[in-house]
Parts: C-alpha cells; sequence; structure tokens
C-alpha cells in the first residue's frame, strides 16, 4: 500500500510529506511513536516546506536591495536613535496588517536602507507581498511606462502590494509630473496597504521638498499622518566599518 500512497501525496504535490514518511519508515526509534505523533510530524514537515517556498518567492519578487537584512542584527543604540521595543513592534508587521506607513530619515551611512530591508524581509517571512525600489528607479518606471502606455498597469501593481518600500526618498530634485506620479501611487494606496520611505531628508522638510504646494499637501497628508518614524543619528557606519590604518 505504500506505493501507490507515495504517489497519491507526490501527485497533490506534498513531496515534504513524502519524504518525511520515507524517514519514518527508515528510523525503528519512529515506529515507538503513536500514530497521532507520527502524522503531527508529517503535517509539519509539510507546512515548515511550503512556508519555506513561499518565504523564498516573497523574497524573489521583492528584489530588496539587502535580502539577507535580518531585524534580529539591528543595532539598537541610544546613539543611533533606535528604540529595541519600537524595531521589536515593527517587526511583528501589525503596522502593516493596520495600513500603516513608516518613515526612516537619517544622513547617509546611518543604515536607513539596511533596517528597510530587514523591515522588508521579516514581512516577506510573514506572508505579507513587498516591493523595494529606490525612488528615482521608481519614477523612472513610471515614466516609462507612461510612454508605453502601460503607466495604469504599473500604478494597478504597485496599489496591490502590502509593503511598498521607496528607498532613497528626495534624494534628487524632483519635476512636476514626477510629483503627480507619487501622488498617483500614494493615492491608490492610502488607508489600503502600507508605505514606507527611507531618506535623508525629515519629514518636516517635506513641504519644501515638493515645492507645489497643493501637490505636496496631499503627498504629505497621505503619508505622514499615519505613520511610525525612526530618526536615525550618529555618524556613518560605513566609517566604523573601514579599517583602521
Amino acid at each position: 500500500m505504500n506505493e501507490p500512497t507515495m504517489e497519491r501525496l507526490t501527485s497533490m504535490r506534498m513531496s515534504a510529506m513524502a519524504e518525511a514518511w520515507s524517514e519514518q519508515a527508515r528510523d525503528p526509534k519512529i515506529q515507538s511513536l503513536s500514530f497521532d505523533e507520527r502524522f503531527g510530524m508529517l503535517v509539519d514537515a509539510e507546512w515548515l516546506s511550503r512556508y519555506n517556498k513561499r518565504s523564498e518567492r516573497a523574497l524573489r519578487a521583492a528584489k530588496l536591495r539587502l535580502p539577507s537584512a535580518s531585524v534580529e542584527d539591528i543595532e539598537c543604540r541610544p546613539a543611533r536613535g533606535l528604540d529595541k521595543s519600537q524595531i521589536r513592534q515593527l517587526a511583528t508587521c501589525q503596522w502593516i496588517e493596520a495600513s500603516q506607513n513608516l518613515i526612516i530619515s537619517g544622513a547617509t551611512g546611518t543604515g536607513k536602507t539596511y533596517i528597510a530591508c530587514a523591515l522588508g524581509h521579516r514581512a516577506c517571512t510573514k506572508g505579507y507581498r513587498v516591493v523595494y525600489r529606490r525612488a528615482p528607479r521608481l519614477l523612472e518606471e513610471l515614466r516609462l511606462a507612461r510612454a508605453s502606455g502601460d503607466y495604469g498597469r504599473e500604478l494597478r501593481k504597485l496599489s496591490k502590494v502590502n509593503l511598498l518600500i521607496i528607498d532613497d526618498w528626495a534624494i534628487a530634485p524632483i519635476q512636476e509630473r514626477e510629483r503627480q506620479d507619487v501622488l498617483e501611487v500614494l493615492e491608490d494606496r492610502h488607508e489600503l496597504h502600507s508605505t514606507l520611505l527611507a531618506g535623508q531628508l525629515p519629514p518636516e522638510s517635506w513641504h519644501g521638498y515638493l515645492g507645489e504646494a497643493t501637490l505636496a499637501d496631499a503627498i504629505c497628508d497621505r503619508v505622514i499622518h499615519s505613520a511610525h518614524r525612526l530618526a536615525l543619528k550618529g555618524p556613518s557606519r560605513r566609517k566604523e566599518k573601514t579599517p583602521k590604518k
């Protein structure tokens, strides 16, 4: 009876359970366990395999700049302006479930990208759809999409992800058409999904950066008022890691 059962497990794409079942048959110690215990181990093996595959797919789709970034490796020192309890709370992804936003600001080299990618990585492992884009690349993709007639489709794609990470926000002067693009993206996501913006410019300076008052008000209103904030401090961490001569 084992061979037909194995074939059925494989045909149902339950290969992890099939492999675990084969391992149980080869292990004499397993035979002393009850049926419920052995069955529970089989289900755990299949669940873990599917969880890992789903996380891997989500990470590939997210295209994080630092795909191996980990929340556990974030250094929460007072000199950096990071509170361990706040990072721990953000790592639960409850803010994503509540469709809230996150703003990470700080000077260059203070770890904004790492923290953004670490939280994105955690979101992927919890089953959320994540997309990472640098602001210049995102704006360029939208410009090309408008030229090719795919603008609406590109906006719909961005509107559906649970967490959109926009890194290097406000790193370069913004043009009139780009301001409108940013507003379109944020409007589609407002109170529906979460957006993480990371950049050197603090939120208090966004209005001046965006320039046009009406659009600036609209953009800030859709991000800042429902956002958690991380204001990183201290010198560049890149300099800290430079070997001393």
